[in-house]
């Protein structure tokens, strides 16, 4: 409840007209079978006046209770919904905070189900709660009472299935609670099957394994089949018992009416108000017990909400509105990385500066740290030890904003967003003109596909961008790094997508538009970065070697076993 107070007290006056409404239907709910009690005394009475006043103020209660369960299911629903879509924001927004740690902590799929699922598991529970967690007491309250007031000598038939009904209730809550534990677990193991599956479909498509898949699948889902089942069970259990217990009590109260009604003639018209009171008093129990029920799987769906809400990112800017850009030099100082949940460092005491307006290549094996390296620039991870520096400062002291401007980061895996083309590249620069994007998809050789689209910069980009080809994505993805004129431009192997034409094109445009902009290219190509003016050769984390193209031909072993690898390769093709 800690963390659905804040966003209750956001809607308090539809809280309070709900709360309100159910204590008015629980009021008409309790006094009908009083008033019907009168009634069939004046029946037996033949007492007319009295018949047919009491059945109006009978007919004007259930009106009443109707009023107030309508306004009731509004306001619950409007409270509920408000709730759910204020959750639901606020976790989009703090995941938005989040260090790339923290995501990969909990994982995409996990957070996907948290904000979907797990919201509206908060969002039925208080729908139900606004709904009954009022009204049960009162309604189980009164009805005792009032049960006991019509025939005080049946209270022990009340008290018996009371006892009987929470007993199972108890019991049955006891075993469920676990299995809705699992079940959210379960979910979240048929979520990542399904998202693995349609993200991947190419590879699976390509090795024909459509049947291994399905058999994942179904793994997945009849695991939580099979929990679900197993909740399905002890629910069908519960209800037999309940109205079981509450026939049996019905039928003992009339068996001691019958027995005593010469004694107790009054009896003769109290049993049927007796009789709706038992069936109230179970109604409550029932709904107590169900909402018990829910409320634990709300329960760990809460707990699983407030995990999110509560978890501090581990990295955090200094509180600074400043957006202007710094220099372009980058300076890593004894700088050491390990990756979260790792053993052994991925970057080891790394050193070496680059001056502002140089062009920075960066090769290795499969593993050496390159892309890390990159990561540590752009500050998507902190250093374990050691200082990585943009224009003489500390990363960590830049404002967000500030190092936003400066660094632009182009991935490998080209992630282009469902929209337009021109939106995509406002994600970066939100007042670009159309001379801007002309301008940055010159340099990323993007033009020549752009502008031969019908609706150019405003076309459509479809899901995870199906309708452009990998080295269209790519080029895109250049575009939108390029567009905002960094200071410094981060090419994770960015170009593998593109013909050796297209990339020697766009590498001569950096040159001929980006002279002042600091490039650090990632390659596993040596022709990529062959005319950078600084070369590390990185080796199990560590820099093996540093210099130019030349340079290291003469002096690195690991550069030049690279380089005579991949002109061996050249020159077989050829």
């Amino acid at each position: 409840m800690k963390v659905l107070m804040p966003y209750f007290k956001r809607y308090h006056v539809d809280v309070t007209i709900a709360m309100l409404s159910v204590i008015v239907l629980v009021f008409a709910t309790l006094w009908q079978p009083r008033l019907l009690q009168v009634v069939m005394t004046a029946i037996i009475k033949d007492d007319q006046q009295t018949v047919f006043r009491e059945g109006i103020l009978l007919l004007g209660l259930a009106v009443l209770g109707i009023i107030g369960g309508v306004v009731n299911t509004i306001y619950s629903a409007r409270v509920a919904l408000g709730v759910a879509t204020d959750l639901r924001s606020d976790l989009y927004a703090k995941i938005q905070f989040f260090a790339y740690a923290d995501v990969e902590k909990f994982s995409a799929s996990n957070l996907v189900v948290r904000m979907t699922n797990d919201v509206n598991q908060v969002q039925q529970i208080v729908m139900a709660g606004f709904q009954q967690i009022t009204r049960i007491p009162l309604l189980f309250l009164g009805a005792f009472i009032l049960a006991i007031v019509t025939m005080p000598e049946q209270w022990w038939v009340i008290i018996v299935m009371m006892a009987i009904i929470l007993l199972a209730t108890w019991i049955a809550v006891q075993h469920m609670t676990k299995y809705f534990a699992e079940t959210q677990q379960d979910i979240e193991n048929v979520n990542t099957v399904t998202r693995e599956n349609l993200m991947g479909i190419r590879v699976v498509k390509s090795f024909v394994q459509e049947p291994n898949e399905i058999k994942k699948f179904s793994h997945a889902s009849d695991q939580l089949t099979a929990v679900t089942a197993k909740i399905g069970y002890w629910f069908s259990i519960l209800m037999p018992i309940f109205f079981l217990t509450a026939n049996l009590a019905v039928g003992m109260a009339v068996y001691l009416v019958g027995q005593n009604i010469t004694t107790h003639p009054s009896y003769l018209a109290a049993i049927t108000s007796f009789i709706s009171y038992l069936m109230q008093i179970l109604y409550a129990v029932i709904n107590g017990g169900f909402l018990m029920t829910f409320a634990s799987r709300a329960v760990i769906s809460i707990g699983r909400i407030s995990e999110v809400l509560e978890t501090q990112p581990s990295m955090t800017y200094v509180a600074s509105e400043t957006e202007s850009p710094l220099a372009g030099d980058i300076s890593f100082d004894h700088v050491t990385f390990t990756y979260p949940g790792d053993d052994q460092p991925t970057l080891k005491d790394v050193s070496f500066n680059v001056a502002a307006g140089a062009m920075l290549g960066i090769v290795g094996a499969t593993g050496s740290g390159k892309t890390t390296l990159a990561q540590l620039i752009a500050r998507l991870y902190d250093p374990d030890s050691g200082q990585v520096k943009i224009g003489g400062v500390d990363v960590r002291q830049i404002p967000e904003k500030a190092l936003r401007a400066t660094v632009a980061y182009v991935l490998q895996r080209s992630t282009l967003f469902s929209g337009t083309i021109s939106g995509n590249l406002k994600q970066v620069r939100p007042d670009a003109q159309a001379s801007h994007m002309r301008w940055a998809a010159n340099v990323a050789q993007a033009s020549e596909f752009i502008e031969r689209l019908p609706q150019t910069y405003d076309a459509p980009v479809e899901e995870r961008s199906q309708n452009f080809s990998g080295g269209q994505k790519q080029r895109l993805a250049i575009t939108r790094g390029v567009i905002a004129d960094p200071e410094i431009l981060i090419l994770d192997d960015a170009t593998s997508a593109l013909d050796a034409r297209s990339e020697k094109l766009v590498q001569e445009a950096m040159d001929r538009d980006l002279t002042s902009t600091t490039t650090v290219v990632i390659a596993e190509k040596i022709a990529s970065i062959i005319r950078a003016d600084q070369i590390l050769v990185l080796d199990g984390g560590r820099i093996s070697g540093s210099g130019t193209h030349q340079q290291l031909l003469q002096t690195n072993d690991i550069y030049q076993a690279i380089y005579q690898t991949q002109k061996a390769r050249e020159e077989g093709v050829k």
